[in-house]
């Protein structure tokens, strides 16, 4: 049984003000591509449909045109909610779509039924299970639940498992352990952690929720991570899709299948005259791809990001690396003022929140300035 796993689309999602839909319906045309050349038996898409519960018009039926492609091609599907999706929205006319090999997880009620799927080693049975909070799981069980462990374990322990078929589960939560990025949603003080012990009736489990690819202490359990980058943090990421393949029990292999986007994300650092000279652009995709760039320079340059989008068109951020911004300090209230001319205070105001003096240019710039707003209270 081979299985083709995603998750995070995050469609309509905008990252620092530019909207990603163009970049998405690129990157989900290369996802049917390899769903052509790989031919899986299923495909996953473990939550984070869409980045908001209620997603813009052009991301629904971005959406639709990738489910509609899937399902001429005779692939079964298995959609979840994450915690960016409205569970009902995405449950909508799920019943409808089963007879086209499309599913989609119901609200959680407290009963999860697999869907089983056969090969010449018997059935798989997967399991979709959608983001769930303690609370929501609470009011379908007697024990206590509190944490999200408790949870999950909950609504793992209601579902009728044969131990003897192999078992696919799909769910969107942060187990414990796996590194996150920027990008996603952070639960103060680790509360939605579950820990990853609750899975072990299953012979792969298919995560959603965190952006880097990464396996959770065995490759049974895996993150496939987003197929697009959605911040900075990410931006050595190597994105991908998994494909699971299940043999007899017990025997699993998992693999990436990259995937190349439109445009990168890219992260430059240099001087503001380094970074503009034509030989350290020129021969490369930057000018187009999404840019943070790191100016280096002592002196912040006038109207910087509207210069630099000259060459890199698509800046999405920029900072300082110098010795300012090195050098945090907290700017406290100066020693003996009462004796200090306002030029001596602002001189050492300026120094304590640049990390270093002012030039002499600005020093006569400032005399000047003082002198003239004394001149005007005469």
């Amino acid at each position: 049984m081979k299985l083709l796993h995603t998750s995070d689309l995050h469609l309509g999602k905008r990252v620092y003000e530019y909207s990603m839909l163009e970049d998405q319906e690129y990157i989900l045309k290369r996802i049917i591509n390899i769903v052509d050349e790989e031919k899986p038996d299923g495909v996953i898409i473990a939550g984070d449909v869409y980045d908001k519960s209620v997603p813009s018009a052009e991301a629904v039926q971005l959406f639709d045109d990738f489910l509609v492609q899937l399902a001429k091609r005779g692939t079964e599907v298995f959609v979840i909610s994450g915690n960016h999706d409205s569970p009902e929205r995405i449950a909508f006319g799920g019943r409808l779509m089963n007879g086209s090999g499309i599913h989609m997880s119901p609200v959680y009620n407290g009963d999860v039924t697999p869907i089983s799927l056969g090969d010449e080693y018997g059935q798989v049975n997967i399991f979709m299970l959608p983001f769930i909070k303690p609370a929501q799981v609470r009011r379908f069980f007697e024990e206590e639940i509190v944490s999200y462990t408790d949870a999950v374990r909950a609504a793992i322990g209601g579902m009728k498992i044969n131990d003897g078929e192999r078992n696919v589960l799909i769910t969107h939560q942060f187990v414990t352990g796996a590194a996150r990025s920027e990008s996603e949603e952070i639960s103060v003080g680790g509360t939605d952690n579950v820990d990853g012990s609750v899975f072990a009736p299953f012979d792969y489990v298919a995560l959603g929720h965190i952006h880097s690819p990464q396996n959770c202490g065995t490759e049974k359990i895996r993150y496939c991570g987003t197929p697009l980058k959605y911040s900075f943090s990410e931006a050595r990421d190597e994105k991908s899709v998994t494909i699971a393949e299940l043999k007899e029990k017990g025997k699993l292999c998992v693999r990436c299948v990259p995937l190349t986007p439109k445009r990168e994300l890219t992260e430059l650092k240099g001087t503001y005259e380094e970074i503009t000279r034509r030989d350290f652009y020129l021969n490369t995709t930057w000018q187009e791809d999404y840019t943070h760039i790191i100016l280096t320079d002592e002196e912040d340059i006038p109207d910087a990001m509207g210069k630099l989008r000259v060459i890199y068109h698509r800046l999405m951020k920029l900072d300082y690396d110098n010795r300012r911004t090195r050098l945090n300090q907290e700017v406290s209230g100066a020693e003996a003022a009462e004796a200090k001319t306002p030029l001596e205070l602002f001189g050492e105001f300026y120094e304590k929140q640049n990390n270093q003096p002012m030039s002499e240019e600005q020093t006569e710039y400032m005399r000047e300035l003082i002198a003239a707003a004394r001149e005007g209270e005469r």
